[in-house]
């Protein structure tokens, strides 16, 4: 069987395994993984401009915001019953939205090619971020809008259940659409505009229109995940045009892989989960996601897909004999500068903190004993600081090794698949 055979036959199995996710997942998992398939929708659309065709956006929030503004209007217009619109079929509006916005924006828009482009869109969301508090009747004001899910179509929507398919249904649709769109000849084209747009613009395409329709099409997905989270959340406000927001979309593409196709998807959903478990263990935990984005783009440049993509395109299976070690040395090694970082990090914390500063005072001023991971530390201790600097002394003395190890391991398996 073909390595693309396999690839393949692991789309039903894992459909069928997001199927039954729901049955067997509290609540609260049901929601997070709703978020990561939105987030991932929202990467894929981004993807599709920045990776597809190589414009990078620094301002989609935009379009995310304008999709979910747009079907919080629709869904109160039918809570009110000023009209009728099933729930499922909501997300129609956010596209509509997206699609209109990323016309009228992506011609100005794309005028301009580059960093000069980058920062085009960034205004234009700024634009619209500033705007939103101001415009209450649109944008519902600093306290924005909120309404309710209505019941349609013998659905019951009142449950994350109930969204969690609507949510899958419209991920996966819209994922078939954006792949498909990359096998088109305007899919190709993007890609030749990317490469050599003055090349394209001899050849007598029309580059600015093609790309502003590629842009457009960019932000109908866009619009369609901003509606996703529109009735996930039944509620938003100015916050979602913030420049945070698309400058998670774009980290997470990078760490999932702007070169593959599902690479962008992966990377959201493991960052989307990574910070709703950190955010509730830490006040740090910004500072891990960019540590995260740091070592992805020093160790594995290409992303997590990116990654995934070499092993399954240019290793055979009984070649992978050849990197267990190397990858088992290199874990210890991630292990012993996680454990290393984490404790400094979070010391400095929690000295740094209100309610430390509040036992000093009642101490006259000296450093006490502070608590930590179930334990005591104080921070005049050598002991204290002697566990994190050993901790990363000893992965840094490791990590030649494992580069070493990893690098010649590559080569026996590379050559072992070749032969």
């Amino acid at each position: 069987m073909s390595s693309r055979a396999r690839r393949l036959g692991l789309l039903p199995a894992f459909g069928g395994v997001l199927l039954v996710l729901p049955l067997l997942l509290t609540p609260n998992l049901v929601n997070a993984v709703i978020k990561m398939m939105i987030a991932g929708l929202f990467a894929l659309s981004f993807s599709l401009a920045m990776g597809q065709a190589g414009m990078l956006s620094f301002g989609h929030s935009a379009y995310y915001g304008l999709g979910a503004f747009a079907t919080l209007h629709l869904m109160k217009a039918v809570e009110r019953s000023l009209v009728a619109w099933p729930t499922p079929l909501l997300p129609l509006a956010g596209a509509a939205a997206g699609l209109l916005c990323g016309l009228a924006f992506g011609w100005l828009a794309t005028q301009r090619t580059g960093v000069y482009f980058a920062m085009v869109t960034l205004a234009l969301a700024e634009l619209l971020l500033t705007l939103a508090p101001t415009w209450n009747s649109v944008f519902g004001g600093e306290a924005g809008i909120s309404t309710m899910r209505m019941n349609s179509w013998s659905i019951d929507f009142a449950s994350d259940r109930g969204v969690y398919y609507l949510t899958l249904a419209w991920v996966a649709g819209s994922t078939w659409c954006l792949w498909a769109f990359t096998r088109t000849p305007m899919g190709r084209l993007a890609l030749a505009v990317r490469d050599n747009e003055h090349r394209v613009r001899f050849l007598g395409f029309n580059t600015h229109g093609a790309k502003t329709l590629i842009f457009a099409i960019s932000t109908m997905f866009t619009g369609v995940a901003g509606a996703l989270l529109a009735i996930a959340n039944e509620a938003t406000n100015y916050t979602i045009f913030s420049a945070q927001a698309s400058a998670n979309v774009v980290l997470q593409t990078f760490i999932g892989g702007a070169g593959t196709f599902f690479g962008p998807a992966l990377g959201a959903a493991i960052m989307t989960f990574f910070a709703r478990v950190t955010s509730d263990l830490t006040r740090s935990w910004l500072l891990y996601q960019g540590l995260v984005f740091v070592i992805v783009m020093l160790f594995v440049p290409d992303g997590i897909g990116g990654l995934i993509s070499v092993h399954a395109h240019r290793l055979r299976a009984s070649a992978f004999k050849h990197l267990t070690l190397p990858y088992l040395v290199c874990l210890v090694v991630g292990v012993l500068l996680l454990v290393g970082v984490v404790f400094t990090v979070e010391s400095v914390h929690v000295v740094l903190s209100d309610a430390y500063a509040v036992l000093r005072r009642a101490n006259g001023g000296a450093l006490v004993p502070y608590s930590l991971f179930g334990r005591q530390f104080h921070p005049l201790s050598p002991w204290t600081w002697a566990i994190p600097l050993v901790s990363i002394l000893a992965g840094a003395a490791l990590l030649p090794v494992a580069r070493r190890l990893t690098r010649h391991g590559w080569s026996r398996a590379v050559g072992e698949s070749a032969a």
